[in-house]
């Protein structure tokens, strides 16, 4: 089976590395970045089957950088995009769709409850 690659973009270094942990322990291949600006070098210069954002991050937020995917010529355009957030009123809900947010994951969240959500959406 090829190998799932993901980006993971989030400014919380604990988050990102427990995330990581559990991605990789299920054969994932993860790139990570700690803000919008490396994310959206990443989605740039590589390709990803997903890609799990962060909504408030240094330099530009998760919103921002699906809303520069969906309208850019990156390979990853069309991919899957995660938003977690703790953000959970409907008119942040509705921001992240209209930029073309796959799913809104709203925290605290298990890692299990990600786990499931990647699977469904991350085929290589």
């Amino acid at each position: 089976m090829a190998t799932i690659k993901l980006l993971l973009a989030d400014d919380e270094a604990a988050l990102r590395f427990l995330l990581t942990e559990t991605l990789a322990d299920e054969g994932y291949e993860i790139t990570e970045a700690e803000d919008g600006e490396q994310a959206i070098k990443a989605l740039r210069d590589n390709t990803y089957h997903l890609a799990i954002l962060d909504y408030m991050m240094p330099e530009k937020t998760g919103v921002e950088v699906c809303a520069w995917l969906r309208n850019s010529d990156s390979p990853n355009r069309d991919i899957p995009v995660l938003l977690l957030t703790a953000k959970a009123l409907d008119k942040d809900k509705e921001q992240a769709l209209a930029a073309g947010i796959t799913q809104y994951i709203v925290k605290p969240f298990s890692p299990l409850q990600l786990m499931d959500i990647v699977a469904k959406y991350a085929q290589a």
